[in-house]
């Protein structure tokens, strides 16, 4: 399986699990001029920009630790840019982090990072 497939199976997992909590998917992958947003979601009043990161392994370390403060600053002005065009208002938001794990036999791990990171710390 390429790392483009893992990848694409990855996002339709989060999105499928984050459905199932009851979030709506509002985007998914959102491409700007200053980055790119795998998955925008409501919960209630608040837009959840999500970063989606999948694994076949945990060979090179969990799947967020490769959400670094750059891939943040990235997220962080793609949600700007987002906010900008497609709202009337700031709405409260924030960043998460969803981690897949392919396991072994072809089964699928989720791991909802909610509150991933902020924007202000980046």
């Amino acid at each position: 399986m390429s790392t483009k497939t893992v990848g694409d199976r990855g996002e339709n997992l989060a999105a499928d699990y984050l459905e199932q909590k009851g979030l709506s998917i509002l985007e998914r992958k959102y491409r700007t001029p200053v980055g790119e947003i795998d998955l925008i979601v409501r919960e209630g009043r608040t837009l959840v920009f999500v970063e989606v990161k999948t694994r076949k392994s945990a060979r090179y370390g969990r799947p967020a630790a490769a959400v670094g403060r750059e891939k943040q600053r990235r997220i962080v002005r793609a949600a700007l840019w987002y906010m900008n065009r497609k709202q009337g208002e700031t709405p409260p938001c924030r960043f998460d982090v969803v981690e897949i794990y392919a396991q072994p036999g072809g089964a699928w791990s989720v791991q909802h990072i909610e509150e991933a990171f902020e924007a202000e710390r980046i």
